[in-house]
């Protein structure tokens, strides 16, 4: 039907995707159309299904896997073909004939997954209330959300608000759209991945000055060719309404260390970390401090703080182990993530109340490591 390109990832989950897949050479493209069919047709697959290969830096194709069902980034397949996948499955369902052996895909369509995370904080899950949310339109943009303005998204299920698609005749052209749709979006109450997406569209890896030259990102380069852009990406702090009291506390800003980097994140006030307290307006003006700042108490602390709501799903020591900066103690998971929580400072773990399957709060204390 068509290619796709999901090279955009964070934690092996994608950020953006697009169809078709740009910069395959005709040969290329071929190949995975021909050995797509021969896997499906071999497995007697009926229905609607995705064949995923990787390619590698030589132009290698290797198969990956089969998905059997719609992907997250159906829509874009949708776009460039002009046919309803979702129509198309319940009609094979019925037993009706598909009607068509081919499509021929026409003009190029990119979508951008609207996430609660915050990318300056290595793309923290941020649950929480959505206070404002107004989406885009105009010609070539299409939004499908299942969320609305004041609904809370949850900790315990994927961190997707909505999904951006903005297609054009050419790249060149869903590009500008997308950049205008990106603009005018606007997601309040939470950190999102708005941000990193506005940025990414102006990164000359994603989007090459001239289209002759080549498209260089991969599956890890978030996470390696735009790792120092990353903090720089301010977080989506909404301003604080006019009729709050101005001494009245609404969140603070701390300092925490995962996998051995300084994060500065967001948390709602008084839940116990040690940081100062800045009203919400204030810390949306604020610059975050970068790598190399000097850091809060909440840094040299002997507590080891949860940076993130979430789950434990693994324990990895016990009370009274001996552990070194850097070694792991805890994996939590938040929509659909899992973040290994490391220690903080080489010590004796004290007072560990971590058990598997635990809620813990963002800010919630883990352990204490002492000399």
């Amino acid at each position: 039907m068509s290619t796709r390109d999901c090279s955009l990832q964070r934690r092996h989950q994608k950020l953006v995707e697009e169809a078709p897949a740009p910069y395959l050479t005709p040969e290329q493209e071929a190949e995975l159309d021909r050995a797509s069919k021969a896997i499906l047709s071999e497995a007697g697959y009926v229905g609607a299904g995705t064949c995923e290969f990787l390619v590698g830096l030589d132009g290698t194709l290797s198969f990956l896997e089969v998905n059997t069902r719609l992907q997250v980034e159906h829509p874009v397949s949708e776009e460039v073909t002009g046919i309803d996948l979702v129509r198309e499955q319940l009609r094979i369902a019925a037993g009706e004939p598909l009607g068509y052996d081919r499509t021929e895909p026409r003009g190029h369509s990119i979508e951008f997954r609207i996430n609660g995370e915050d990318p300056a904080a290595n793309f923290l899950p941020a649950p929480g209330k959505v206070t404002k949310l107004r989406f885009p339109s105009g010609p070539g943009v299409r939004v499908d959300s299942g969320v609305v303005e004041g609904d809370t998204v949850s900790g315990a299920f994927d961190s997707m608000i909505a999904k951006l698609i903005v297609t054009g005749a050419t790249r060149r052209q869903a590009v500008e759209r997308a950049r205008r749709a990106l603009a005018e979006l606007e997601v309040e109450g939470i950190p999102t991945v708005v941000p990193f997406h506005r940025a990414v569209l102006e990164a000359p890896e994603f989007v090459p000055a001239n289209d002759d030259e080549p498209f260089t990102v991969h599956t890890r380069w978030i996470e390696t060719g735009f790792a120092d852009r990353l903090a720089s990406l301010a977080p989506a702090t909404p301003a604080a309404p006019a009729e709050q009291e101005e001494n009245e506390p609404l969140t603070e800003r701390v300092v925490v260390e995962v996998a051995g980097k300084r994060l500065e994140v967001v948390i709602p006030a008084g839940l116990g970390m040690v940081g100062s307290r800045a009203r919400t307006a204030n810390a949306a003006r604020r610059p975050a401090r970068r790598n190399g700042a000097k850091a809060g108490p909440a840094a040299s602390s002997t507590s080891l703080t949860s940076p993130m709501q979430g789950t434990i799903v693994k324990v990895a020591v016990e009370d009274g182990a001996v552990v070194e900066a850097g070694d792991l103690v805890v994996v939590l998971e938040a929509m659909k993530m899992e973040q290994p929580l490391v220690a903080h400072r080489s010590g004796t773990v004290r007072s560990l109340s971590a058990t598997v399957g635990a809620g813990v709060s963002s800010g919630t204390v883990i352990c204490e490591i002492v000399d």
